[in-house]
């Protein structure tokens, strides 16, 4: 499916992730854990799986966003008593040399007692294809399954997200956008800041037919 031009132009620029513009849904114990790491207190090591679009990478970038210390998330870093927060995303995919150095880092994290560690990945610790010693490590505090929204969700968060853009979305409209439009919320959201846009360029409300239009004259589905 081809995006349409205004959305595209909104992705370039995305809003950077933040534990605040997350749409919770039944995650709210996991986000209180990373606010709670992130000032220094709670547990020091919290382990996210979930699906893709779940919003695990999303929970990562905010975390080292917030978290500061110049966080890098591409690749295992190498531990500096100065660090005090790392980050880890989709280790599932770790060849043995990013895992030989992930094992270092958790046993130098956990000697440190001032540094904390939040990884993530696509299935529990136990069931992911790495070494037996790194599965039981990252299992060593929090684990938390980051749940996807469901639809009648993410129709509160795209309504919410509208009255804050002064909109009103009609039932029929929250339908169209969740059959025909890509369904992760930091899309969903771009398209409505888009279709918004359109809406106003042509003094419109935002209604099936209008939508329709808007993705054919910007080469998306019109279905």
């Amino acid at each position: 499916m081809t995006l349409p031009h205004q959305l595209t132009l909104d992705l370039v620029q995305p809003l950077r992730p933040s534990l605040d513009n997350f749409v919770v849904g039944r995650n709210a114990e996991a986000v209180a854990a990373l606010r709670a790491s992130i000032e220094g207190r709670g547990e020091r090591f919290i382990y996210l799986w979930g699906d893709i679009g779940a919003g695990r990478s999303h929970l990562l970038q905010a975390v080292a966003l917030q978290a500061g210390d110049g966080l890098e998330i591409a690749d295992v870093p190498c531990f500096d008593p100065a660090v005090l927060f790392y980050i880890a995303d989709d280790v599932d995919r770790y060849d043995e040399s990013r895992q030989k150095r992930l094992f270092v880092l958790l046993n130098e994290i956990r000697a440190h007692r001032a540094a904390r560690l939040v990884a993530a990945g696509n299935a529990p610790p136990g069931q992911l294809a790495l070494r037996e010693d790194i599965r039981t490590r990252l299992a060593w505090g929090l684990v938390y399954q980051i749940h996807s929204l469901s639809d009648e969700e993410k129709s509160e968060a795209l309504i919410a997200h509208g009255a804050s853009r002064g909109l009103s979305l009609t039932p029929d409209v929250l339908a169209y956008l969740l059959t025909h439009m890509p369904r992760d919320m930091r899309t969903l959201v771009a398209i409505l800041d888009a279709l918004d846009a359109y809406a106003l360029s042509r003094k419109r409300a935002i209604t099936v037919p209008l939508v329709r239009e808007w993705a054919q004259e910007a080469g998306g589905p019109a279905a």
